[in-house]
């Protein structure tokens, strides 16, 4: 393995203490437990997203709503291919110690790591600032109007840029003092909520596959980050472990908690959160979920700033951390929730087959034995091919785009291929996955590496 990221003799113990690296020429301490990550992960897994988006999960096509048993078993198998791409997409950081986006070095060569590096630094400002809207929204459905919407932004971006400058001891403080209280707080609404009788068959399966596309691309916002905390995990068992154990039973939890309240809110989401709070109790449990959803903004905040030190690798991260979540809590003063589930599918088409070249040249390929993370890394523009190649299946084979101009393009190019119509059996995800993994193969066995930039 070949790398700069981490200077020649630098220890963790060089800095004398626990927490994450300022740059990114100090090694990054390994002290995260498969406990620490499995908490941290099923926490970032029960997200109020997940309350007031499964309208798109019940119904991720126009007039094809799925009965409620269809939506949790796309919640089950989505989740889990979902997470089995995060967590596999968090070994090469631990292996290599290099956050998320300084990985891709190893794949595209550094200066082409800079495009998807962009890209995330982008799709995590905007999560970060949608997260701080939910937080808001949250603890208006509690408290009511009286205290305005900017104020519970500020007060979100503040606590989350607080969590940012010190990660590690937030995910610690996250694993012993926030979990149990989200358990018992899920755990008590889901009980008051199924006690009301939501209606369990309504609906159909026909929209199955593109719900199960709708959660895997949920789940795969994650894999641009992983790395970022799995780089500070005491091995790859416990890394994968942590993301696949932790995140998928509480993603499922609450996208059907989410699904249940949607329901009896009588399938508008505006109202999924009055919902909770009208509860027995419900205010208070809720309350804790609205708090906690900080983690989902402090991930946000962190990835966005480790990506970021790809560009700019010797700036203080804690600098960069105050920076972005003041730009991110401006953001989300501003924020346009609606354009969110096409954002997803954008992110989704984007990540899930760049992690599938990125998967089978570095398991597959024998990219594990000389992977370079190094600011020196050559260019490897074909493995651009695979990367598009599989973007490109993905549009051709998902649901069309709530974004107009966006999806006339595919369907023009659909038209250019004759008029293809995708079965409903077709899954973009997967299909995205397959192709640009099979293409990223096929050129590893006519190009030997060495040629491929």
């Amino acid at each position: 393995m070949t790398s700069d990221v981490v200077s020649p003799g630098s220890t963790a113990s060089s800095r004398g203490g626990t927490e994450a690296p300022l740059t990114l020429d100090q090694a990054p301490p390994k002290t995260l437990g498969a406990l620490d990550q499995g908490a941290f992960w099923a926490n970032l897994g029960v997200s109020l997203l997940g309350f007031s988006a499964a309208a798109a999960l019940l119904i991720p096509v126009p007039g094809s709503p799925l009965s409620l048993v269809a939506a949790v078993t796309a919640a089950i198998v989505g989740s889990l291919i979902g997470t089995t791409m995060i967590g596999l997409s968090a070994i090469p950081g631990v292996r290599t110690g290099a956050p998320a986006m300084v990985l891709l070095r190893g794949l595209f060569g550094t200066r082409l790591s800079y495009v998807p590096t962009v890209l995330n630094m982008i799709q995590m400002l905007g999560w970060g600032a949608f997260e701080l809207w939910v937080i808001a929204t949250g603890a208006q459905a509690i408290f009511g109007d009286g205290v305005p919407y900017a104020v519970w932004v500020i007060a979100a971006g503040a606590l989350t840029i607080v969590l940012t400058i010190w990660p590690l001891g937030s995910i610690r403080v996250l694993r012993r003092f926030v979990t149990a209280g989200v358990v018992v707080s899920m755990i008590w609404l889901s009980v008051a909520l199924f006690r009301q009788g939501p209606p369990l068959t309504e609906g159909s399966w026909q929209a199955f596959v593109p719900a199960v596309d709708y959660v895997i691309a949920l789940s795969v916002s994650w894999v641009p980050l992983a790395a970022d905390f799995a780089r500070h995990s005491r091995s790859g068992r416990a890394a994968f472990a942590g993301v696949v154990g932790g995140y998928t039973i509480a993603q499922v939890a609450c996208l059907t908690l989410g699904i249940v309240a949607l329901a009896l809110a009588g399938y508008q989401s505006q109202k999924v959160m009055d919902v909770f709070v009208a509860a027995p109790l419900g205010a208070l449990f809720f309350g804790i979920l609205v708090l906690r959803e900080a983690d989902q903004s402090f991930a946000n905040v962190y990835s966005t700033t480790m990506s970021l030190q790809n560009l700019v690798p010797r700036v203080d991260r804690r600098i960069i951390s105050v920076a972005v979540g003041v730009l991110v809590t401006g953001v989300a003063l501003v924020v346009d929730v609606d354009s969110y589930t096409a954002f997803l599918g954008l992110i989704g088409g984007v990540f899930v087959p760049m992690f599938g070249v990125l998967a089978v040249d570095y398991f597959l390929l024998g990219g594990a034995a000389r992977w370079d993370v190094s600011e020196g890394a050559p260019s490897r523009w074909l493995m651009v091919v695979p990367w598009v190649l599989g973007f490109v299946t993905w549009w051709l084979l998902a649901a069309p785009s709530e974004v107009g101009w966006w999806a006339a393009v595919w369907d023009g190019l659909r038209d250019l291929l004759g008029g293809f119509t995708p079965a409903p059996w077709m899954s973009a995800a997967l299909g995205a996955f397959l192709v640009s993994g099979l293409a990223t193969l096929l050129i590893g066995r006519l190009a030997p590496r060495r040629r491929l930039g």
